[in-house]
């Protein structure tokens, strides 16, 4: 069974905490994800909603909780993890050390085996499909030529918007599928 992960994005979950919160709520009863990422560059109270965050994960026991890209943010809530950029490979050891689930943006088969390497726990890899402004889509054979070379966990990520790119993900053996659009 393909592990769900959410990614929180502004355009939907807005950045006002009460607003926020009832969004994530729903979008977790709808579609019980496996994990679930707070992931919003412009938020000037970024830590404040990540704590609301961290809490609406807790409230349902089973979500793991990731902060993007700040380690010391994602130990001081309790998060599960954190998930780093694919500029960040060298924050991979610290995050460990801090007893943080890392996972890390990839976009190519090296950096996949290069977090492997480092120890990350997972990756997402994309995209796998087309998605606006992410450039050439990787598709399914791309992905199981990867799945071959590696044995970290790996995410699907990218363009996975509809029930039958899901299923396409599916017959492949990627531990799951990340996605903002799917889920909202």
């Amino acid at each position: 069974m393909l592990k769900k992960y959410l990614i929180t994005s502004r355009e939907f979950y807005t950045d006002t905490p009460a607003v926020f919160r009832n969004i994530l709520h729903e979008q977790f009863r709808e579609h019980m994800p496996d994990y679930a990422l707070y992931r919003d560059k412009s938020n000037p109270n970024y830590d404040i909603q990540a704590a609301h965050f961290v809490e609406v994960c807790s409230q349902f026991g089973d979500i793991k909780s990731f902060i993007h890209r700040d380690s010391d943010l994602a130990k001081e809530l309790n998060a599960t993890g954190v998930h780093l950029t694919s500029t960040q490979f060298d924050k991979i050891e610290y995050a460990k050390s801090l007893g943080l689930e890392v996972i890390i943006s990839t976009h190519t088969q090296d950096e996949v085996l290069k977090a492997q390497e480092l120890g990350a726990d997972a990756v997402t890899y994309s995209p796998i499909f087309s998605t606006p402004g992410k450039g050439e889509p990787k598709g399914i054979d791309d992905l199981k030529e990867l799945l071959s070379k590696c044995n970290i966990k790996v995410f699907a990520l990218g363009g996975i918007v509809a029930e039958e790119q899901i299923s396409e993900i599916a017959k492949t053996e990627a531990y799951g599928f990340a996605s903002i659009r799917y889920f909202y």
